[in-house]
């Protein structure tokens, strides 16, 4: 009936039997005729002729099952594997960018496996879905340069911290219009109504669903805001435009560049400093003008080493001050690290506290599609926007924090400093144990993480050798062996199929259990317990701590502890931190 034009549909109306039975049979028949001799003699398995069904090339078929007689496998999806070498997943985030009916629309073929689920299939051309995927971005960022951005970047994807080292600036969402704010309140009094109709329902009528569903698409795009930003925004800062892990138009706007930053410049009134006579220091104090000069100038400015000298003095009795209240000290270091990490050239800060945020530049592809580098990202962007804008008001800022919002605020702030980057080219090998330390205490577990032992993370980049310890330890030493004689490829895919689901870790990865040794005890010396009352100028010895009674160990001072700070009226930090 085919050979007589017919239609799928009218054969299978004609045998009584689905469309897609007829689709899978006529597909069986279309495969090499020397693979049906195959299949024939009982040299092959149904479940094989059917996984051959995916490429329609009768010469790649063939060469495909003479490798097999080689392999050490011939299972179907090793042969799926074979035939669509070289095409694209439809799940890939090229194809879901461009869409796969565009992809059809410029004559691009798509490989379909009938017998079973294959995602969407395999894009054959990954040529010509190139060029669509760069032509479509290329479109999409005249869209976003057409804002007014100084400057716009596309590429498929950007590595890791590419704005690392940029300032960002924060626009402003645009409220919702009157008119908006009335359409979203009905859209939410219809969707409680429906919800509140069928509380009690096992399953929800089709049509109510599907409301419901049309209800929180409606709802999403009002609460979805556009961000409104200043002129002199755009005349500094750029873009980036790219695709994210989903295959959606990802577009990082508001970035400057360093050399973009604006240069301060010191006002010219051209007036000269009036000449002031040279003093001069000693322990008697003598200056070199006389008293009635100084009566006839005024005020002499103090000079440096006095001035020095004097916040010298200063300093040291603020970092004993600061001793005494461990929340403000708590609040100092917070300061120093959010003026650091958030706010690029600020400097006002008398705590030299610097945590240093490693950039990893190129050198992990794919690290910022995932999950943790997305919750990271999205967990720095959040508080970038909830913070001051301008510096100087970082410190009251924080001041108006919750506990659990600046508890978290600096954890933030800390996990954005650690680096456990082995280097080749910098060995911090204290450092790295120190790392150990810091997971075993975290409990962290790359596999849980998302991590997974596949040929392009791990497998494919070492030796045979390797591989085969891995094996070995996850699957056991009769695994290793069956796959020992196998070409480095093959070893590759076999040792994946493997280690799939069994959580392995190469060693970089591993968490080491951490050693049980009891804490050292530290006696703690209460501050009423000084015979000697506060410090003060005349004892300089009081200031410093006491020592234990039992060894020379230095003691920590103990402090009177403060009330819990009540939380601050608006709980968008609050809400920061519980994210």
């Amino acid at each position: 009936m085919r050979e007589k034009a017919r239609t799928e549909d009218e054969i299978a109306a004609a045998f009584f039997v689905p469309a897609g039975v007829v689709k899978q049979r006529l597909r069986l028949a279309a495969v090499a005729p020397s693979l049906l001799d195959a299949y024939a003699e009982e040299e092959m398995t149904l479940d094989q002729l059917m996984a051959f069904t995916v490429g329609p090339d009768h010469a790649r078929q063939e060469q495909v099952w003479e490798a097999l007689q080689r392999h050490y496998s011939r299972a179907p999806h090793e042969i799926r594997r074979m035939l669509t070498e070289g095409a694209v997943r439809a799940s890939d985030k090229r194809a879901q960018f461009v869409g796969l009916g565009d992809y059809v629309e410029a004559w691009g073929e798509i490989l379909r496996d009938l017998f079973q689920q294959d995602d969407g299939g395999w894009l054959q051309d990954a040529a010509l879905l190139d060029v669509m995927v760069r032509e479509k971005l290329a479109e999409k960022a005249e869209g976003v340069r057409a804002e007014g951005w100084k400057w716009v970047e596309v590429d498929t994807e950007f590595p890791y911290g590419h704005s690392f080292g940029m300032r960002r600036v924060h626009g402003e969402a645009v409220p919702m219009s009157d008119e908006e704010a009335a359409s979203y309140q009905a859209l939410k009094a219809e969707y409680d109504a429906l919800e509140a109709e069928h509380a009690e329902a096992d399953e929800l009528p089709d049509d109510v669903d599907a409301r419901l569903g049309e209800i929180e698409e409606a709802m999403e795009a009002f609460e979805v805001r556009p961000i409104r930003y200043e002129a002199d925004d755009f005349a500094l800062a750029g873009a980036f435009v790219s695709i994210d892990s989903s295959g959606r138009l990802r577009v990082e706007r508001g970035y400057v560049r360093p050399e973009d930053e604006p240069v301060e410049e010191v006002e010219d009134t051209g007036q000269v400093a009036p000449e002031t006579a040279p003093v001069e220091d000693s322990d008697n104090t003598v200056a070199s003008a006389s008293d009635e000069e100084e009566e006839d100038d005024g005020l002499k400015p103090l000079s440096d080493r006095l001035v020095m000298e004097l916040t010298a003095r200063r300093t040291l009795a603020l970092r004993n001050a600061l001793v005494q209240d461990p929340q403000v000290a708590f609040l100092a270091a917070l300061h120093a690290m959010v003026l650091r990490l958030f706010y690029r050239y600020a400097t006002g800060n008398c705590v030299e506290v610097e945590p240093r945020n490693a950039g990893f530049g190129s050198q992990v592809p794919g690290l910022g599609d995932t999950g943790y580098a997305q919750a990271i990202d999205q967990r720095h962007e959040t508080w970038a926007r909830n913070l001051p804008k301008a510096p100087e008001d970082l410190w009251e800022a924080l001041t108006e924090f919750d506990s659990c919002s600046r508890e978290a605020l600096f954890a933030h702030c800390v996990a954005m400093s650690v680096n456990a980057v082995q280097d080749p080219y910098q060995r911090r090998p204290r450092a790295i144990a120190h790392a150990d330390v810091l997971a075993g205490t975290v409990g962290l577990d790359m596999a849980k993480a998302g991590w997974t032992t596949t040929g392009d993370s791990y497998l494919g980049r070492v030796t045979k050798a390797r591989i085969l310890e891995a094996v070995r330890e996850a699957k056991g030493k009769d695994a290793a062996d069956r796959i020992t004689g196998l070409k480095k490829t093959e070893m590759v895919t076999a040792a994946e199929d493997l280690l799939s689901g069994t959580g392995w870790l190469p060693e970089p990865l591993r968490t080491p259990p951490l050693r049980e040794e009891d804490a050292s005890e530290i006696e703690l010396i209460d501050n009423a317990d000084i015979a000697d009352g506060a410090p003060s100028d005349d004892d300089p010895d009081s200031g410093e701590a006491q020592s234990a009674e039992d060894g020379d160990e230095q003691a920590i001072g103990d402090s009177d502890p403060s009330e819990e700070d009540d939380p601050i009226a608006g709980d968008a930090f609050a809400r920061t931190a519980a994210e």
